[in-house]
């Protein structure tokens, strides 16, 4: 069986340690934003089960990338 690679892995939220903190509640957040997109577009443009995978990982990984890009100015170490 052929092994697919990790492209299909999650982003993760890499904060800086001044926001280590809040991990939890980013997290928390995340999800329940794209799982409330991902359903809205499923409702709407009934998107095949696929579809909605792929959206739901596309949203997860561009939004955790825009948080940590955003974020990570904010640490001490680049001060």
């Amino acid at each position: 069986m052929a092994t697919c690679k990790s492209e299909s892995a999650l982003q993760e939220l890499d904060l800086p340690t001044e926001f280590e903190d809040l991990t939890g509640l980013i997290s928390a957040d995340l999800k329940a934003i794209v799982k409330m997109v991902a359903q809205r577009a499923n409702e709407r443009l009934l998107t095949t089960r696929r579809e909605h995978r792929e959206l739901q990982k596309e949203l997860w990984n561009r939004l955790t990338a825009a948080i940590n890009t955003t974020v990570e100015p904010l640490s001490a170490d680049r001060r």
